[in-house]
């Protein structure tokens, strides 16, 4: 397992993390989400990503139970907060920020977060008190870095802008073959600033592992079967889409590799991306995709796939 620097914080971490949305603590049982999360440090997975919205907690409540009894430096939890965890609790006010970071650190037993995130940004809320309040929890000991996840470049200059506080050193945004907007505008300007990509869905839904056969019926037990997980997969069942990946995997086998393996070495041939955030539901996924690790591939097979996606590319 490859491993690199979280923008210029000098935290290292697996290009493979492991991700618990919609997953640990909801729709994987935990005798299953255990042997994912085993399998991971196997494999040498040490980046684990999670949310306090998670389950409405339950997800940080699991990973905490399932951990306590691994060295705290064995591995890096990366959590975050701004969605409501009730009717009044939400936002990124300073209020809020030391309410959530302290419920999130009693739920995963630790006495610091390694990277802790906007998981949005707030409209409500002034940047400078957002970010006053974060590099509070830093000074303090609580987190380590700080990051954000879907913030518009605008968002970021802004943060960027206020003095004396912590800077970022990571983004989270969706990116995959089937989904490039950050190369425009986001991954630019955080390269520019010591801020790394953590992305999350490089698989889109899982849609790029090539699970999902057009015109046939999702494989059971897969995400698309899934109430607690299919709910965000519908624009990558489209047929065209299908009909597009189903091309890809010819490819793949010729870099002698699996197709979720070949679209996550995609994301990672990026160098801004820190790391490709996976989720799994058993641990032969999570080996899966741990090969793709330092897989070197001809660019020019990621051309020919960039081609036959180009037209379905967000």
């Amino acid at each position: 397992m490859k491993k690199r620097e979280l923008g210029d914080s000098g935290i290292s971490v697996s290009e493979i993390c492991l991700g618990s949305w919609l997953t640990y603590g909801v729709g994987v049982e935990a005798d299953s989400a255990r042997a994912c999360l085993d399998r991971a440090f196997d494999e040498g997975i040490n980046f684990i990503d999670t949310a306090n919205i998670y389950g409405r907690g339950a997800a940080e409540t699991f990973l905490g139970d399932a951990l306590k009894d691994r060295p705290r430096d064995s591995y890096v939890m990366a959590t975050k907060l701004f969605f409501p965890m009730t009717d009044t609790d939400k936002g990124l006010s300073r209020a809020q920020v030391f309410k959530q970071v302290d419920a999130s650190l009693t739920r995963l037993q630790t006495d610091y977060i390694d990277l802790y995130q906007c998981h949005r940004y707030d409209t409500e809320t002034p940047i400078a008190e957002t970010m006053d309040a974060l590099s509070e929890v830093v000074r303090s000991g609580k987190a380590r870095a700080i990051g954000f996840s879907e913030w518009s470049p605008q968002n970021i200059s802004d943060a960027l802008a206020v003095p004396n506080t912590v800077k970022f050193v990571s983004s989270q945004p969706q990116y995959s073959m089937l989904w490039r907007r950050p190369e425009a505008k986001v991954i630019p300007l955080c390269a520019a600033s010591g801020i790394s990509q953590i992305v999350w869905s490089p698989l889109a839904q899982g849609v790029l592992s090539g699970k999902y056969k057009p015109g046939a019926t999702p494989p059971e037990g897969s995400r698309a079967t899934s109430d607690a997980m299919g709910g965000f997969i519908g624009r990558f069942l489209e047929t065209p889409v299908l009909e597009a990946v189903a091309k890809l995997v010819p490819l793949a086998q010729e870099a002698g590799c699996t197709l979720a393996q070949f679209a996550l070495a995609w994301v990672l041939r990026e160098p801004n991306v820190a790391a490709a955030i996976v989720g799994a539901s058993r641990p032969d996924q999570v080996s899966d995709n741990a090969k793709a690790s330092g897989l070197v591939i001809d660019p020019a097979l990621f051309g020919k796939a960039e081609a036959i996606v180009g037209e379905l590319t967000a």
